[in-house]
């Protein structure tokens, strides 16, 4: 399916020239990855949001857990 967007010239121009500067063949081209640079952007948003939600779980359940830097120079040392 195809559709006719209406854009002005200096949107055409900007768009035309970040195609040629990534080496691309054509506006779609550049939007695509646009668009699924921002699909990866949102994916990446909600797993950080997913992590914040059990790092306050965890630290609601065990309270704030200490370093443990120095039990892993233990372990190397012996």
């Amino acid at each position: 399916m195809s559709h006719t967007l209406t854009i002005s010239d200096t949107l055409y121009m900007q768009l035309k020239s970040a195609t040629q500067r990534r080496g691309l063949n054509s506006i779609e081209q550049l939007l695509e990855i646009w668009h699924s640079f921002d699909v990866k952007l949102k994916q990446r948003r909600e797993t950080v949001q997913k992590i914040d939600v059990l790092r306050e779980q965890l630290f609601a359940t065990y309270g704030e857990m200490t370093d443990s830097v120095e039990l892993i120079r233990e372990d190397r040392a012996r």
